[in-house]
């Protein structure tokens, strides 16, 4: 099973159409085309997975750089998704390891010196 990535897609194009596009070069088994979680409208690529290894090589040697809705495809090999961390917006806590006075309660403190 491959999975391959698809940039510079236009913003118009559909899972169908991808599905179309890729079956020239045998059988695909999934096409996702990543949405904005915001708006809803497409990002500009997608993932297309292909259960047999010798087609996902053709369809990339046949499609990258074809022109597809007035943009050139980029077409290849997906990456693994690698595990970053990303700071969540909002608060609503869990981030107690990076932004907390724990340390400072538990610590001993030294006699304040009087102010007069």
């Amino acid at each position: 099973m491959k999975s391959l990535f698809v940039g510079n897609l236009s913003f118009k194009t559909t899972e169908g159409e991808l599905m179309a596009l890729f079956n020239q070069f045998g059988q695909v088994t999934r096409a996702n085309v990543v949405m904005n979680r915001e708006t809803g409208r497409a990002r500009g690529f997608a993932f297309v997975e292909m259960p047999n290894d010798d087609e996902a090589a053709k369809a990339i040697a046949g499609l990258d750089g074809k022109s597809l809705g007035g943009r050139n495809l980029k077409v290849n090999e997906a990456r693994p998704k690698t595990a970053t961390h990303t700071p969540r917006v909002g608060g609503g806590g869990g981030d107690r390891d990076r932004f907390s006075n724990e340390d400072y309660r538990d610590a001993a403190r030294q006699p304040r010196e009087p102010r007069w």
